[in-house]
């Protein structure tokens, strides 16, 4: 197990670039190594677990968001790395209280089957997962189960693992649907990724605050009717160069998402407390230090570009920290 401190890090000597198979070491070690939990400065506080497409990129897994409100905690989809960043920051999956799937899509499930059997096979998870997703979930995890079925059974054997803990326990939702634990409540609500449907948006409301998330969606208005009020909104988008956009009807990487522009629409009627942008798709060259000034065609207030294990205290104030903190925390009202 590796641990890099801020000053460990700083003190590493410089490598020369010809060096690949050592450069390649380091990104891994960053992406792996476990770190102390990130301080909780609020009882409802978000961890942007991954905020990366189907690229299999190091510094941006699939979409996942953990959100821990009270003593409660739900995690939004399980994308590539889900179970990686988990650990990263000290959370097991029996600590978690139920999923929630915004679609079937594989970028946003395909971390799911890992969660479920590593989670079983190393931290010995002795109840069951408990998902709630789209029609079709149901039938998705039957046939993991019969996929799997070899090593559960071997490993059942070998090691009596608890039955329970392998176990999945589904229920399929539709718009409208509301989940309810110790004064936390999720509602369901759907979005527009056509030809994808349905595909849910989620509004999680804590001891009078709200974190709305879009799911994948082009522009919505009923993601904005069942947005409006909350303190903060975490939103899909992608974006190309302008000669793409205007072909964007025939590119269904651009016609199926939201682009910044449409975005910043969709904030400016909303008004969030706080936009993040998560689960960013990039075309023709374009990333993130280009979609802050595409937005602000259409929208002034205040915004962040998520990174993976970026964490948002939802209170009085917004904090927004990047974690390990190796930059100032950011304030918003």
């Amino acid at each position: 197990r590796v641990m890099l401190s801020e000053s460990r890090l700083r003190s590493l000597p410089m490598i020369p670039v010809r060096d690949v198979s050592l450069l390649l070491v380091l990104a891994l070690v960053s992406c792996t190594a476990r770190m102390p939990p990130p301080p909780q400065t609020s009882d409802l506080e978000v961890t942007l677990l991954g905020t990366g497409d189907p690229t299999p990129l190091l510094e941006r897994f699939g979409p996942a968001t953990l959100i821990q409100a009270g003593n409660t905690s739900v995690l939004v989809d399980a994308g590539r790395g889900v179970m990686q960043r988990l650990y990263q920051i000290g959370v097991r999956t029996d600590d978690i209280d139920a999923i929630f799937l915004t679609h079937l899509h594989s970028d946003h499930v395909v971390g799911l089957v890992d969660l479920w059997l590593t989670g079983w096979v190393i931290e010995g998870r002795a109840t069951p997962l408990v998902v709630y997703g789209p029609p079709g979930t149901q039938a998705m995890m039957q046939h993991l189960r019969a996929a799997y079925n070899f090593d559960i059974a071997i490993r059942t054997a070998e090691s009596r693992r608890s039955p329970e803990g392998i176990r999945v326990q589904v229920v399929e939702i539709d718009d409208g649907f509301l989940w309810s634990r110790d004064g936390t409540e999720v509602r369901a609500f759907f979005v527009d990724h056509e030809p994808v449907e349905p595909a849910f948006g989620f509004r999680l409301t804590h001891n009078g605050r709200s974190v709305t998330l879009s799911g994948d969606t082009r522009y919505s208005e009923n993601l904005i009717a069942n947005a409006r009020g909350t303190d903060l909104l975490i939103h899909e988008v992608a974006e190309a160069p302008a000669r793409l956009r205007q072909r964007r009807a025939e590119i269904p990487r651009l016609a199926h998402h939201t682009q910044a522009a449409d975005a910043g629409r969709v904030f400016s009627v909303v008004a969030p407390r706080l936009a993040v942008y998560a689960h960013l798709v990039f075309m023709g060259g374009l990333g993130p230090d280009d979609l802050i000034p595409l937005t602000r065609e259409t929208y002034a207030g205040p915004l962040v570009v998520g990174t993976d294990l970026m964490q948002i205290s939802v209170g009085e104030q917004l904090l927004v920290r990047q974690w390990p903190a190796i930059a100032p925390s950011q304030v918003f009202d």
